[in-house]
């Protein structure tokens, strides 16, 4: 019987796109049948795998440098869903690190990365599917990867991640998609439209899973949120969160009305 924490590092180090789709989902379902067992204290070696494995496309330049994406064409509009599907790409492989790298967790916890690795999967698979009715595919567009140096940068301690990857990085999303998703609406692009608003719904759950792991580490170790997030997001060089907020989104996934305040300041 295979073990779900092996197997997550395994899938996170394949390189090919539809190989690592396939088995996000077989794992999944696998698991749910109890056909995958779960070990929760073993500490795992990575150190002969090149993590993520990515394919050879797209290439990654630096933010900035990435081209501005103009919805007066299908190119352009492909470019946009482009850079959605590379950031849900990057979000299977931070699911699939998340179950694989921090051990001594609740068995709550990975089930639940497992089925953010799940959701993620399945999110990439409908812009990527949209792209190619487009004419597109994954990989024909250049992307960035601030998301997965995040990832990086906070590999030694489970509260880190918590706190910057799904409460930070990917709470930007609660704010980006519905803006998103009307640029699309004024173009009547209904499809797009439909599958920006299923990952919305979703990533609200994402992102309430990252609060409600951090301020289970927090209540155990003793420490405040507020405090423990500030000193987190300095120490990593998290980004400084910017407006318009999503509020009712953010407060959804379980931010405070505390936390809420400090948006921005």
């Amino acid at each position: 019987m295979i073990e779900l924490r092996q197997a997550s590092l395994e899938i996170l180090a394949s390189t090919d796109v539809q190989i690592k789709v396939s088995r996000v989902f077989e794992l999944f379902d696998d698991y749910q049948q109890g056909c995958v067992r779960l070990n929760t204290t073993a500490v795992l070696n990575s150190q002969n795998l090149d993590l993520p494995g990515r394919p050879i496309k797209p290439g990654l330049i630096p933010p900035l440098q990435v081209p501005k994406r103009k919805m007066d064409s299908v190119e352009g509009r492909a470019a946009l869903l482009h850079s959605l599907a590379h950031i849900e790409f990057n979000a299977i492989n931070l699911a699939l690190d998340a179950i694989w790298r921090f051990s001594d967790m609740p068995k709550q916890y990975y089930e639940d990365w497992l089925r953010v690795a799940k959701e993620e999967t399945y999110h990439f698979t409908l812009i990527n599917d949209h792209i190619q009715l487009l004419g597109f595919t994954y990989g024909d567009f250049l992307a960035h990867n601030s998301l997965w140096e995040m990832v990086e940068r906070t590999q030694d301690a489970a509260i880190a991640r918590m706190a910057l990857v799904p409460r930070t990085m990917e709470a930007r999303g609660l704010d980006a998609v519905p803006m998103i998703r009307d640029r699309f609406k004024q173009v009547k692009e209904e499809g797009a439209v439909k599958i920006l608003e299923i990952i919305l719904r979703d990533e609200i759950g994402h992102v309430a899973i990252g609060n409600h792991w951090f301020n289970f580490l927090c209540t155990k170790n003793r420490l405040s949120p507020i405090s423990t997030y500030r000193e987190l997001a300095k120490k990593y060089s998290a980004p400084k969160l910017r407006g318009p907020f999503n509020m009712e989104a953010r407060k959804q996934a379980g931010f405070t009305a505390e936390e809420l305040s400090e948006l921005g300041t």
